[in-house]
């Protein structure tokens, strides 16, 4: 017997940023979370599953209009299995105002309390709570109920766990706790990424089921669990996703613009090979001193060009997100006027006190962000991230001093 264990569907959500860019094919973003969905209920009836997993957040919010809905249950429609639906933060009980009666595959596990469902048929038995509200600050693994003996007993629970990472902090609970609980899995939702936290008894957050931002690289998809003679015998991750993004890095170091350009189509087909085929959107860093410095400084088009070029002679398909450049001149270019601006900007950074108070500001702005708002969002949270992001500004400062001086 087999189920499919997927979570953070965030249906009908865009991808970030990328809404104005003319130079992205349309049809490459166009309903992309639903066709990773659909792409995910054809895996279902592919494998034959008994039942679908889906641990908090299938929605990102309120419909924006009843198509939402209506597409979830023109899926449901085609799955014709159980399909065990909790809530989570973007899809609590009491944010979605619009609602569909609900298709009659699909059981939602309560708000209230801890509901189980079992399923005497397949030896099965599945416990799980939904979020009532978007924040929840309690542990509400705490609440579900003893397993029931006989049964292969499966937590379904939206968290952060003890280590959110990125994440906002929800229903957080202790693996230990978890794993004392005496259930057979736990079909964890709420982190983006793929983790396996546990074996015995298996504890897993599948990730979602499509990257939406530079920071969610790497394959996507669920997990595909086997239960043989009363236990876990197998999880797969599958992916589902239809288009990914990636990080690539370039070795600017010592470059002259005919290596440099060597460089990028290296980065590119490594990035494609690992792409399984998928479109790739990435995020291309340039890093190292180089003569090349100020010239590429007002070049990022020329990059996001090299990189198309060398995606299209590799066969492959590429778009650049974004291209950051933290190069550095060589030390005879550097002495100049803006030597001592970058001195200033240097001491700056390495001022704790100081980027401490830049970075609560930060995080002052980000608290003040609605919570679907600050996923994806480049504010910096650590010293590192800081230092980037000021690299990028010095850049642009950079660029446009040296083109006021330029005769």
């Amino acid at each position: 017997m087999k189920f499919l264990h997927a979570a953070d569907i965030h249906l009908d959500s865009p991808l970030a940023g990328l809404q104005a860019r003319a130079d992205l094919p349309a049809a490459l973003l166009r309903d992309v979370t639903r066709r990773a969905f659909a792409a995910l209920i054809d895996l279902a009836i592919a494998e034959d599953v008994a039942f679908v997993v889906i641990a908090g957040d299938l929605y990102d919010g309120d419909w924006k209009d009843f198509s939402t809905g209506l597409f979830f249950a023109e899926q449901m429609a085609r799955l014709r299995r159980p399909c065990f639906l909790l809530r989570g933060n973007h899809d609590a009980r009491s944010i979605i105002t619009r609602s569909l009666k609900a298709p009659e595959n699909v059981r939602e596990f309560s708000s209230r309390t801890c509901e189980s469902f079992p399923l005497p048929e397949l030896g099965i038995v599945l416990h799980g709570h939904s979020f009532p509200n978007r924040a929840v600050p309690e542990d509400l693994s705490a609440g579900y109920r003893a397993p029931l003996p006989g049964l292969v007993n499966i937590g379904v629970l939206h968290t952060s766990g003890e280590e959110p990472g990125e994440h906002e902090t929800y229903a957080p609970c202790a693996l230990g706790a978890l794993r004392l609980k005496g259930y057979d899995y736990w079909a964890l939702g709420h982190i983006h990424a793929r983790r396996v936290l546990c074996e015995q008894p298996w504890v897993v957050f599948p990730g979602n089921i499509q990257g939406r931002h530079p920071k969610e690289t790497g394959a996507k998809g669920c997990s595909l669990v086997t239960v043989e003679a009363g236990r876990v015998v197998a999880v797969e991750h599958r992916a589902v996703d239809l288009l990914r993004w990636a990080a690539v890095e370039v070795d600017a170091e010592g470059a002259d613009l005919l290596a440099l350009h060597a460089r990028i189509g290296e980065g590119v087909r490594a990035a494609l090979s690992e792409a399984d085929g998928k479109p790739l959107l990435a995020r291309v860093t340039l890093r190292g001193t180089t003569p090349l410095h100020a010239a590429l400084l007002g070049d990022a088009d020329q990059i996001a060009a090299e990189c198309r070029n060398a995606a299209i002679q590799a066969g492959g398909e590429f778009w650049v997100e974004a291209v950051k450049l933290r190069t550095r001149p060589l030390r005879a270019e550097a002495v100049g006027t803006l030597q001592p601006l970058r001195e200033a900007f240097e001491a700056g950074l390495a001022d704790p006190g100081l980027t401490g108070d830049v970075l609560a500001e930060f995080e002052a702005l980000r608290q003040k962000l609605p919570v679907a708002a600050r996923e994806g969002l480049d504010l910096p949270a650590d010293a590192a991230a800081l230092r980037a992001l000021a690299e990028d500004a010095w850049a642009e400062v950079a660029r446009a001093l040296e083109a006021a001086e330029t005769p």
